[in-house]
């Protein structure tokens, strides 16, 4: 469950992060010698914790802790960094990177759906002070979208269902319709007549479940009947534990490996997403207790890891988080 503590323990993990510029990986796309600048020149709120997206959801970490857990020690360093980070010069050059010719494909899906999460967060606890960047975000979706024939049904960044479930979540908090309406409807298009999964996972380089990622998007897209409908068509042997593979933790051989420690990501995401799911069924359903069980070892897995290496502790104490607090619903 999430502690006091163990906010306090992911909130420094974060702020470990957010304003190491090195090692860093951007995703810039060169177009001549002008453009060799660095991390903190190119995005001076995101140019911490070795990429973009990574960034990106680690401030929505601190804004969630800072906001639920106002007395912790820490809240006060997220307040003061938040208010140093997001200023309106430092906006307006994420913003205008934005408008690079080169950028269109710029962090799509991943983050894109990250960035409006953090919005999404900023705006419940009152600041908006990301607001032309979400805007932004916003209308890149729904350019996208359209255009969007088939979904990406991969276990890592361009995993279309985990960022339409992002984008949704914002698009609800800040009551934007045209958004919500474009990925409902996409998510009903791409998804909504999947049946008997047979989740071939793990890829070797998983930090998302393709099955379970795709049941939570349409677990919040659908409405509650609909969706018991479906998700018995979609997992029809859950009661057996089958997939099999869903059920059961994945090992991590390597976790200076950065690729390979996605895997300690895949825990805690399908912890995630298996809590949620099983708010979905009645508490009597044999299924609710099989998914919060499964749930529990994935998050047991990995929880321990979150910190250690860096190529791990830049990243994972989100998905940490969203993993403590479904346990918690």
């Amino acid at each position: 469950m999430l502690t006091l503590t163990l906010a306090e323990r992911l909130a420094e993990a974060a702020l470990g992060h957010v304003t190491r510029e090195y090692p860093n990986k951007p995703e810039h796309v060169l177009t001549g010698p002008g453009d060799l600048l660095g991390p903190r020149a190119l995005h001076p709120v995101f140019f911490g914790s070795y990429d973009w997206h990574s960034c990106v959801h680690a401030h929505w970490l601190l804004a969630r802790l800072a906001r639920r857990f106002p007395a912790m020690r820490a809240a006060r360093r997220v307040r003061d960094h938040f208010a140093a980070a997001f200023t309106p010069d430092n906006v307006a050059v994420e913003l205008a990177y934005l408008s690079r010719p080169s950028s269109g494909t710029f962090e799509r899906p991943y983050g894109w759906a990250w960035l409006l999460m953090l919005a999404a967060e900023l705006h419940t606890g009152g600041v908006d002070a990301l607001r032309p960047l979400a805007e932004a975000f916003s209308q890149r979706f729904l350019k996208f979208l359209p255009k969007a024939t088939y979904p990406v049904r991969s276990g890592v960044h361009s995993n279309s269902a985990f960022a339409l479930t992002l984008a949704l979540h914002h698009a609800r908090i800040c009551h934007d319709v045209a958004l919500a309406d474009a990925v409902t409807a996409k998510a009903r298009e791409w998804f909504g007549a999947d049946a008997d999964c047979q989740a071939w996972e793990p890829g070797g380089e998983d930090f998302l479940s393709p099955a379970l990622m795709e049941a939570e998007c349409m677990r919040r897209v659908l409405p509650a009947d609909e969706f018991a409908v479906w998700f018995t068509g979609f997992l029809p042997r859950l009661t057996r534990r089958e997939p099999r593979a869903l059920f059961e933790p994945v090992s991590v051989s390597d976790r200076t490996d950065g690729r390979i420690a996605h895997l300690d990501g895949l825990n805690l995401s399908r912890a995630w997403c298996w809590h949620r799911l099983a708010t979905a069924v009645p508490a009597s359903d044999p299924r609710a207790r099989l998914m919060r069980d499964a749930a529990a070892a994935h998050l047991e897995a990995s929880i321990g890891h979150i910190t250690g290496d860096y190529m791990g502790e830049h990243w994972l104490a989100t998905f940490a988080l969203l993993a403590l607090e479904a346990a918690g619903s």
